[in-house]
């Protein structure tokens, strides 16, 4: 009995000492993960988190090709999936679904965690803003919307361009797994202010590339603040209902009801390859032209301080011989599209140990480019 009280007090003086040392999110994280089966984020875990809906109003399924799934995938693809714990795998070309299938349970209506797919959703949605004027210019400066930034080293002159680009000098360390770092905070923590705004800056904007989840998070809350709503609610009208998505899908929130705007938009893989298919269009869907060009353009251009291989919210391999640019989300998910072959694909699962050793992008997504084309 002794042994359990002082294993009890144990217990509430380390709550006491995580919670004053800013680490009270831990406890959060342990709920969500471990006392769930998990060892980490996953692609399921939406429903344990607060969220904003993104709504669609009249769905319009994907108009299937002659020979959808006519096509047996060969040997080393269905390998290739399978180890790497695939859920979907998805192949548009002409606008048309060719190829779909599930592994693991899951299925058309799935929804799975965009994980950072929604970085480039989150420059999508900068500029619509900035068409619409609600915003000036992607130069305008972050401080223009919150003051308190003109005071900070290296953070006077940071523009949105800079967030978008990856090239903010935010002291930021992009690590997933060490659960006292940035990224655990901003995903189990209750609030993105606190996550975001409390980091320094380390250098001048626009100096050099890092990928940074905060960057990210940081250009959210100036798009959220011009649109002056919740964004989830400025997706759907821009664009879920618009073009024509199949399901509702949600927006991962902190307890304020702020988006994550780096990550976390739970949706199934043919709406993920609608968002693919509307950069093959150049923004057209519907009928409609729902995102300016010369924007789309600016997104899918290589920056020379990323090595070539970013844009703004997309990655990019024009190394390929197959040139192909992409949405890319831990885990391995993917909205990969190949305009030489007119072609969208998608990919979502559990990859946890995804092998990066094409300068940085996944060697997974060249393979799946290079096999694919030939096949279909």
């Amino acid at each position: 009995m002794i042994l359990i009280i002082y294993f009890l007090a144990f217990i509430v003086l380390l709550a006491v000492i995580f919670y004053f040392l800013g680490y009270d999110y831990l406890f959060n994280g342990i709920s969500k993960t471990y006392l769930k089966g998990k060892t980490s984020a996953s692609i399921d875990d939406g429903k344990f988190f607060t969220y904003n809906m993104i709504e669609t109003k009249s769905p319009t399924p994907w108009e299937k090709a002659h020979e959808y799934n006519k096509t047996e995938l060969p040997k080393n693809i269905v390998e290739d999936l399978t180890r790497s714990d695939t859920a979907s795998f998805i192949v548009v070309k002409n606008g048309k679904l060719v190829h779909e299938q599930y592994w693991n349970g899951y299925h058309q209506s799935s929804q799975t965690n965009s994980f950072s797919m929604a970085k480039a959703v989150t420059v999508m949605l900068l500029g619509k803003a900035v068409e619409e004027g609600k915003i000036k210019s992607i130069n305008d400066k972050f401080s223009d919307y919150f003051e308190e930034f003109a005071h900070r080293e290296f953070a006077k002159n940071l523009t949105l361009k800079n967030l978008a680009q990856m090239e903010s000098g935010l002291n930021w360390n992009e690590d997933y797994k060490n659960p006292f770092l940035p990224n655990a905070k901003a995903y189990y923590g209750r609030s993105l202010i606190k996550a975001t705004f409390s980091r320094k800056f380390k250098g001048n904007p626009g100096e050099r590339f890092e990928y940074q989840s905060g960057s990210t998070q940081l250009l959210g809350f100036v798009v959220r603040k011009a649109v002056g709503r919740p964004l989830a609610s400025y997706l759907s009208e821009k664009f879920w209902i618009p073009m024509g998505m199949e399901h509702n899908a949600t927006w991962s929130t902190d307890e304020s009801g702020m988006e994550k705007t780096y990550c976390c938009i739970h949706s199934t893989a043919r709406d993920f390859a609608r968002l693919g298919q509307l950069f093959l269009n150049n923004g057209q869907a519907g009928g409609q032209q729902l995102l300016n060009p010369d924007f789309i353009s600016q997104m899918r251009t290589p920056t020379e301080k990323s090595g070539e291989i970013y844009g703004m919210g997309f990655w990019i391999n024009h190394d390929n011989p197959v040139k192909h640019y992409y949405f890319l989300g831990l885990q391995g998910q993917y909205i990969i599209m190949i305009p030489e072959y007119d072609m969208v694909i998608v990919r979502t699962g559990s990859y946890n140990n995804l092998p990066k050793n094409d300068r940085g992008r996944p060697d997974q997504v060249k393979f799946l480019v290079n096999e694919t084309v030939k096949l279909f």
